[in-house]
């Protein structure tokens, strides 16, 4: 089946507005969260915010963006599954086919001197992480793009499969995923075991 839908969300926007734009010569549906969604308003793409997508806004200052049925139902759903596909008819949910998105730049915010456990945790990303995780577990139906350098790639095999990306291909950029959220957790976790909480926080207080 062909890629319909998309969502974009990109800390890193090498190349984000002309990829949109190839999506959008084959029919897909741009999909984006706040400041994403700005840059390809601007650069003439077609694009539709988050908030109006889900029907819910954005909340706790930006917090909560993407962690929504509409969103995770449309990724995770296998499709062809009889009981899934009668899911998403019942609750309205449309299927989306690719996910690109890349994280918070948390390791540079914690490579800042002086940074405080509170900035550091306002950088733990988390509708990020979800989103490429939800993809990769379903990669038999999902493309995930965690990289810029693997447009070309994709837009190359949608091209030549009428909008459709191989198994093979989506097989690896699902790992990519998976390295990638690893890899982040591990930074985490090591800056975490860093910082003494006492010097952060007050006991029982936030």
């Amino acid at each position: 089946m062909s890629i319909q839908r998309a969502i974009i969300s990109v800390t890193d926007k090498t190349g984000i507005i002309e990829f949109a734009k190839e999506l959008v010569k084959v029919d897909v549906e741009n999909i984006s969260t706040g400041g994403t969604a700005n840059i390809l308003g601007e650069g003439g793409g077609d694009v539709i915010e988050i908030a109006e997508y889900t029907g819910f806004p954005e909340i706790l200052d930006g917090r909560v963006k993407t962690l929504h049925p509409m969103v995770h139902g449309g990724i995770l759903s296998i499709r062809g599954e009889a009981e899934h596909e009668r899911t998403l008819e019942a609750q309205g949910i449309k299927k989306i086919d690719l996910i690109v998105v890349n994280l918070y730049r948390f390791e540079d915010t914690i490579s800042k001197e002086g940074v405080t456990l509170k900035e550091a945790i306002e950088n733990i990303d988390i509708g990020g992480p979800t989103l490429i995780r939800s993809g990769a577990k379903n990669f038999k139906d999902v493309t995930v793009i965690v990289d810029p350098s693997d447009y070309s790639l994709v837009i190359q095999e949608m091209k030549e499969k009428d909008g459709d990306t191989s198994l093979e291909t989506r097989f690896y950029l699902a790992k990519k995923v998976f390295e990638i959220t690893s890899s982040y957790d591990k930074a985490i976790i090591n800056f975490l075991n860093s910082v003494k909480l006492k010097d952060n926080f007050e006991e029982g207080g936030g």
